[in-house]
């Protein structure tokens, strides 16, 4: 459902933010893409995406080239990025609508899905107020909602949680849960491991724009006896 193949990206003919990257991710998958800063997650996230054009490799959604069929691509996938701050001078109801309107979400369907989101993430009655009174939270709650507004089967999520709090965090990994179990896909970074560990079926660590490790945190664990997440991902890293 995501498949990226040999993507590579390097800035200004030197520097080298991806690096031959590969990996797959199957219908009712949740995978952590983790990695320190610097490692390259946004740029592959943003590849994946479309915001970026890969200097060489592919990028498919759904059955859907990012590059050769974007429109198709995206509107195949729910993208939160890592910076919600975007058309402040709008009220969060008018941005809701306008996303609605982006992807044809019918009149019907965006008052349903806006209400239940809404609830969920305890943000209703916060919707007629401009966006930039909105607390950095407040704003990672409303791009949540209207990513996930046209339905789409994959998601993918730039370190989501941030800005979150405990209660919105947990609905959000609930809501991954529920969205994998009916066969869609989840891609999500994180530098934090004791989340992945608790909620993905696999993960992906990349370094350096390349991947250093594939597969279940368990697995992961097994191969390193004695230490925790932590210690395994700074000496990985």
């Amino acid at each position: 459902m995501i498949k990226a193949k040999n993507l590579t990206m390097i800035y200004g003919g030197t520097k080298t933010a991806v690096d031959d990257l590969s990996f797959e991710i199957k219908g009712g998958e949740i995978v952590g893409f983790a990695g320190p800063n610097g490692a390259g997650k946004t740029t592959v996230i943003k590849i994946l995406t479309g915001i970026l054009n890969p200097t060489k490799g592919t990028a498919v959604i759904n059955s859907h080239d990012i590059i050769k069929d974007p429109i198709g691509a995206k509107k195949s996938f729910a993208y939160v990025a890592d910076n919600p701050d975007m058309l402040l001078q709008l009220k969060g109801i008018e941005f809701l609508n306008y996303i609605a309107d982006l992807y044809d979400v019918s009149e019907a369907d965006r008052k349903k899905r806006i209400g239940e989101l809404s609830e969920r993430f305890k943000i209703s009655d916060a919707l007629g107020g401009p966006m930039r009174e909105y607390s950095h939270g407040m704003r990672q709650k409303l791009m949540v909602i209207a990513a996930l507004l046209h339905e789409p089967p994959a998601w993918i999520l730039d370190e989501p949680m941030t800005g979150l709090d405990p209660a919105s965090a947990h609905e959000l990994k609930e809501m991954m849960k529920e969205h994998a179990a009916k066969g869609n896909a989840v891609l999500f970074s994180t530098h934090v491991l004791e989340v992945a560990e608790k909620l993905c079926d696999r993960i992906i660590i990349i370094s350096q724009g390349h991947d250093i490790y594939q597969g279940t945190v368990e697995a992961l664990q097994d191969k390193n006896p004695g230490k925790d997440l932590e210690e395994i991902f700074i000496e990985m890293t």
